[in-house]
């Protein structure tokens, strides 16, 4: 890539030689004019460079013509889109004194946005620079290669490096923390002597970071000289401890965390910048154990493990095996986490946190400016009165998501096209070929044709539903599964209210989002990734009203603008991410190693946007924000979460007087943190205030977390010992902690996150738990959830992904209404085979969406199934059915196709509600068949016991259940029923998809009702299918040695997939009974079919 001094860029800019700093570049040449017609008038281009069919174009009014205006410019775009795809246009003045650059910015993972630069003459062009650098980097020198090959690039050398890097840098890490812990002196409990290791390990990587960067002396090689310099020093110097205690705690608490330096440590440290953020303040440990000591021996060690590795801030550059950066530390150190704390929390991949974060934030803001602004929304006349649901209607399938749309505009073969026809006979052979693979041109990975043609149909009626103007709020998004992100961005980038700007990022500005199990901050940062483009968008927006109306007009612009555009900010970016991990990301976890890296995370996205500058002061670098109260330590589970749980505190021990000293002393609380956050958001010269009001707030939140945690241990716990409980139970207090949300707004706007999926016994439990509607529910994810709904305010947004048994287990019933009952909610539904959400767990999982309603109302998705292959298109293929009505006590069906509400209600009405089980028998008789317990593919229902022999001896599984009929007939009727399609996709639809359980026998079937001709042939398709069975089976014999002890082992394996014929025999004999349509049948005996007769299944293997 060619590179071009700043210079020279300045040069080119003033005047306004675009062909010629293109040239330099590396560009192709190019000299082309485009007219565009809008409005009557024509607007012409002149294209003077092009790279790999990105364009840059350059408008020059004629003599008649001005600068357009924003809303012209954004016009022109789109058109000048149509023609070129990738472009950047250069808007010049007649005079030149004005050039405005716009670029539609994509990035991965996020939105395109709109991006304006402004440049004026007389100005110095560096943000131009900083701004357009990107667009330089993206594009590679080499001529066959596209914009959309460099991300491609990009994407898979990173993820690449991540598989790398994370396996290598885990392991050797651990180690290393093991080995550094045993150098460290003066701490002995080892709880805490692992939590300073871990304290000292995030400050060491922090500086690893920014020393390569820059930042410490301007050395790339900073802490591992300074190793060796004190060393050499210690022969000479008798006063010499150690280099922990002669030279880093002073670069720490004195360099990087203190803005008055003193000279003598200046000396020794060289020219740093004073950092803040609270990582390298004086620890809570090392203030109580004062004589903490580390040998050289420990730092020479983790300097060497440190040093095999490439540190950078940029996730961009391309990987080599050995790069770390603050994404590929996040990976590592939540996988670190959750395998030190075996709390049952599993790593959460972007596309799951990315799913979950934007339909809550954005939700949420819509919602947020309707209150502020209602104008913008409602309309007492047609909709073309509302802008925001006109622009959607007339999007036409911009919000569709690319992978509905893949092969949408290409006919359908003409053996596909000729089972589109429901109305013909032959349906079913009519689609024969609707289950083989698609090509690429039409299929995504792994797409059969049935696939194809149901995502074709989707596509059609979602197109249509915009085009009606049927979608008007912000919710149908979710239901619709459409491009919320790209939609947000574009209404902010094209609304023509000013107010609409304003009241949107007022609700931005304020919003609250908490994740309450936040280990190291993966939603966090999903929160922000979705958070960022949405401020930088109604910045530049801002700028366009103020830049293009008379000063004054809009005063609120100029003063927001004024505060954004402050000299202490280095830039936008920066100032964006502080404000958003400011004011609107909370976490709390019980791991304080969790908490710790959870900061250093966002301070390393914030240092990441600055360049060390050694002439500004500060090397240009702000200090980072205090986020210690925002990221905060504590049982989540444990503590007065409200109010009315205070006002509700009764006997002897809690007294009216002390009930109104705990809420002043809240409020004094609250009023501390607020002028501790004011400080930081409106810069702050004086180090003391700052301390000061640390100092203040912290001493304040001790008195009140001792008042509240001995109320609280007489109130529940009497009779325990108070420190063994505060060690264990480590209350957190969220009324006191977050008392300005919890009690000011009423809770949290929006709650999110991945709680642990832990079993909980109270006898056996490491903290006792009380006062929860969903204790029965005996795991805490479910209590995870019960206290998010007390923490989040009525207007809130709940989110989080958790086992699936929550929405389809009995025991989970209490959970199940506490997230439904006057409740709007989604769930999906997750599979673990072929492939699964979480690598390395075998977890079925549900993610559900919940927030307040009038009315309950209750939207589902099928089991979704996938191969890995087609995991990054899983989510945007996502689609719900409303199953509000369907909802039985124990369970929320995973319906998977809008024809089984057909199919249920033919099924409830032929059999009278009569269920399946009604006719098994209690007691044994001879008339007995099996069915195991463990369901993936096929509901396995055999009519004699498999051979199971351990040395020579037959033995029973304890996974297979004997059921008893009255008669032969019914025995062999059963048996059919049971080893249906039809009644797979019952126990799918109903059941916790784990293990068989009685109520998964509740499939609305009549014995009684079946005419004289299909119980017969049922009866026969029985006995033939348990023939079948038999002749397709095949006994293995392995040898096995357990505990000491070696046996012979003969098992039976069974191959169902292969009497599959067979089994449609069947289901077309139920169809016949139910009534069903072609149609209907079609789906019944086609269900699944690509994984239940797929390539997962042809490796020999026997199928369950």
């Amino acid at each position: 890539m060619s590179t071009i001094s700043k210079i020279k860029f300045k040069e080119y800019i003033e005047s306004f030689n675009f062909t010629n700093l293109f040239n330099d570049l590396g560009w192709n040449h190019l000299n082309e004019q485009t007219p565009i017609k809008l409005n009557e008038e024509t607007y012409t281009f002149h294209s003077v460079a092009e790279k790999s069919g990105f364009r840059i174009m350059v408008f020059n009014p004629n003599a008649s013509q001005d600068l357009p205006d924003y809303a012209t410019r954004l016009q022109l775009d789109r058109k000048i889109g149509k023609l070129f795809r990738e472009h950047l246009l250069i808007f010049c003045d007649k005079n030149n004194t004005t050039q405005i650059w716009q670029l539609f910015v994509k990035q991965l993972g996020k939105p395109s946005r709109l991006s304006e630069t402004r440049w004026l003459k007389g100005q110095e062009p560096e943000l131009l620079y900083q701004k357009t650098s990107n667009l330089f980097f993206t594009l590679d020198e080499e001529e066959n290669i596209t914009i959309a090959d460099v991300v491609d690039v990009i994407n898979e050398n990173f993820s690449k490096n991540v598989e790398q890097v994370t396996k290598k840098f885990y392991e050797n890490f651990r180690k290393e923390h093991k080995k550094f812990l045993e150098f460290i002196q003066g701490i002995s409990e080892i709880t805490n002597r692992e939590w300073y290791a871990s304290l000292m390990l995030n400050r060491l990587m922090f500086c690893y970071f920014i020393q390569k960067k820059g930042f410490l002396d301007n050395n790339l090689n900073y802490l591992k000289e300074k190793l060796t310099y004190c060393q050499q020093k210690k022969g000479k110097n008798k006063f010499y401890v150690s280099f922990y205690k002669n030279f880093l705690l002073a670069l720490f608490h004195q360099g990087l965390g203190s803005p008055d330096q003193p000279e003598e440590i200046k000396k020794e440290i060289g020219r740093i910048p004073y950092l803040n953020g609270g990582l390298f303040d004086v620890h809570e440990l090392e203030k109580q154990h004062t004589t903490i000591n580390i040998s050289d021996e420990a730092f020479e060690n983790i300097f060497h493990f440190f040093d095999q590795y490439n540190w950078h801030l940029d996730t961009r550059i391309a990987a080599s095996g050995k790069d770390i950066n603050p994404d590929v530390i996040g990976f590592i150190f939540e996988k670190y986490i959750n395998d030190r704390a075996q709390m049952g929390a599993y790593y959460t991949k972007e596309d799951i946190t990315d799913y979950i974060s934007k339909n809550c934030i954005i939700p949420f803001l819509f919602d947020e400016t309707e209150r502020r602004y209602p104008k913008a929304f409602k309309s007492s006349g047609t909709l073309s009165e509302v802008e925001v649901w006109q622009m959607l209607k007339e999007s036409g399938d911009t919000y569709i998501y690319e992978a509905i749309k893949k092969g949408v505009d290409l006919p359908l073969p003409k053996e596909i096209e000729i089972g589109m026809d429901t109305s013909k006979p032959n349906l079913i052979e009519r689609r024969k070929e609707w289950n083989k693979s698609a090509p690429s041109e039409y299929a995504l990975p792994t797409e059969i044709w049935r696939e194809v043609v149901d995502r074709r149909k989707r596509y059609t009626e979602i197109k249509e539903k915009i085009e009606k103007g049927e979608i008007t709020h912000i919710n149908d998004f979710i239901t619709y599964n459409l491009n919320i992100r790209q939609f947000t961005q574009d209404i902010i980038d094209s609304h023509s209210d000013p107010d609409f700007v304003r009241h949107f990022y007022e609700a931005l500005s304020n919003i609250t989002i908490i994740d309450p199990t936040c280990g190291s901050g993966a939603f966090l940062f999903a929160a922000m990734n979705i958070l960022e483009p949405l401020y930088e968008s109604c910045i530049q927006r801002m700028e366009n009203f103020v830049e293009e109306a008379p000063k004054g007009k809009y005063a609120k612009f100029e003063e927001i603008l004024k505060y954004v555009k402050a000299p202490e900010h280095p830039n936008l970016k920066y100032f964006v991410f502080k404000n958003i991990i400011l004011r609107n990301l909370y976490g709390v976890d019980i791991m304080k190693e969790a908490v710790e890296i959870a900061k250093l995370r966002l301070f390393l996205k914030l240092v990441a946007t600055v360049e060390a500058d050694y002439k500004k002061p500060n090397l240009g670098l702000e200090p980072l924000p205090d986020i210690d109260f925002n990221i905060r330590s504590g049982n989540t589970l444990i503590g007065y979460a409200t109010k009315k749980e205070i006002d509700d505190l009764q006997g002897m021990f809690v007294t009216p007087k002390m009930k109104e000293e705990i809420l002043e002393e809240c409020d004094l609380v609250s009023r501390a943190f607020q002028r501790f956050k004011e400080i930081q958001l409106k810069g702050y010269e004086n180090k003391k205030e700052f301390t000061k009001a640390k100092t203040e707030l912290n001493a304040r939140l001790d008195k009140l977390a001792d008042n509240l945690n001995k109320t609280l241990h007489k109130q529940n716990y009497e009779g325990s010992d108070y420190s063994k409980w505060l060690e264990t139970h480590q209350p957190f207090h969220w009324f006191a902690e977050f008392y300005e949300i919890i009690n000011d707004k009423d809770g949290f706007d929006v709650v999110i996150g991945n709680p642990p999926y832990v079993v909980y016994v109270a006898s056996s439990a490491t903290y006792r738990l009380t006062d929860y509607k969903t204790i029965s529910c005996s795991n805490l994810y479910a209590y995870c959830i019960e206290r998010s709904f007390k923490i989040m305010n009525t207007k809130g947004k709940f989110s989080m992904i958790v086992p699936n048994s929550s929405i389809s287990a009995d025991k989970l019933s209490p959970l199940q209404k506490l997230i439904t009952n006057n409740k709007l909610t989604w769930i999906s539904n997750y599979s673990w085979r072929p492939s699964k959400l979480f690598e390395g767990a075998d977890m079925l999982l549900a993610i559900i969406i919940s927030t307040s309603a009038v009315k309950s109302k209750i939207n589902s998705s099928m089991y979704h199934k996938w191969y890995n292959e087609f995991r990054d298109y899983l989510f945007d293929n996502i689609k719900y059915h409303n199953t509000t009505n369907h909802f039985i006590e124990g369970t929320i069906p995973k319906f998977s196709s809008y024809l089984f509400t057909s199919i249920l209600e033919k099924q409830k009405r032929i059999s009278k509600s009569k269920t399946l089980q009604s006719t098994f028998l209690s007691n044994a008789t001879s008339q007995r068949f099996f069915y195991f317990r463990a369901v993936q593919y096929w509901f396995k229902i055999l009519e004699k016991e498999p051979v199971f022999l351990e040395d020579g001896e037959q033995t029973r599984t304890g996974e297979m259940k004997p059921i008893y009929s009255d008669t032969q007939e019914n025995k062999y009727i059963l048996i059919t029923v049971l080893s249906s399609t039809t009644f797979f996709l019952h126990y799918i639809t109903w059941s916790s998809c784990q293990v068989v359980n009685s109520r998964d026998f509740d499939f609305l079937f009549d014995i009684n009702s079946l005419n004289k001709t299909n119980r017969n042939r049922l009866v026969e398709l029985g006995k033939k299918l348990q023939k079948d069975y038999q002749k397709n089976s095949h006994t293995i014999t392995r040898n096995y040695s357990k505990k000491g002890r070696s046996f012979t082992m003969e098992k039976q394996h069974f191959y169902i997939k292969k009497s599959k014929d067979i089994i449609d025999e069947i289901d077309t004999v139920l169809a016949e009974h139910y009534g069903f349509t072609e149609e209907e049948l079609d789906f019944i005996i086609n269900y699944d079919i690509k994984y239940r007769m797929g390539k997962e299944l042809e490796n020999g293997e026997e199928e369950e």
